[in-house]
């Protein structure tokens, strides 16, 4: 296993909706000096409420496969029709702030990214009744979004392929196990 003291930075992985921002919000808050988050670039438009830079780096679908193809992305995909990825210079500005880094990444990316990985798995039925509970997709979105999180899902049950896989079950059980091993893997050598 890398050491996280040695590449500074977390992967967090799991199907949209399984809980991986809240996780990660509690993870920031508990320890504001100690992580960062890095921002992701995507092509898509920015919701309501969404800002540039704080929520995602927006950018043109051109601009972004221009980079990629530089080699300036640690990790991208492409869901819904819109690309998504995580730049080094993102990465490196959580880094030069003395914080390990941390991303929110889906398998693709983690089949990128080198690093220590966290995993944050639910049973597909329960993700399903929190996406329908979101009221914010159409069927044909949810059967997409559900299909993709059943490969996430099985990528997770595959010996090797994370350090550490979770069940979000209970939320509060769910970040301590969380919390103990990253803290674990800080003192690790």
């Amino acid at each position: 296993m890398n050491s996280l003291k040695k590449t500074g930075l977390i992967v967090l992985c799991g199907p949209s909706g399984s809980g991986k921002s809240t996780l990660l919000a509690k993870l920031l808050k508990e320890f504001p000096d100690k992580f960062g988050f890095s921002v992701s670039h995507t092509t898509r438009k920015p919701r309501v409420g969404e800002l540039d830079g704080q929520h995602y780096h927006f950018t043109t679908k051109e601009e972004m496969q221009k980079d990629i193809e530089s080699g300036k992305f640690i990790e991208s995909t492409t869901f819904g029709g819109n690309m998504y990825g995580t730049s080094k210079a993102a990465v490196e500005e959580v880094i030069k702030l003395g914080k390990i880094c941390v991303l929110d990444i889906d398998v693709q990316g983690v089949k990128q990214t080198p690093y220590l990985y966290l995993s944050n798995l639910l049973p597909l039925k329960e993700l399903e009744t929190r996406l329908r509970g979101e009221k914010t997709e159409t069927d044909e979105s949810l059967a997409h979004r559900l299909r993709v999180a059943e490969e996430e899902l099985n990528y997770g049950k595959v010996p090797g392929n994370f350090h550490l896989i979770i069940t979000n079950d209970n939320l509060d059980n769910t970040y301590a196990k969380l919390k103990g091993f990253i803290v674990d893997s800080l003192h690790s050598t």
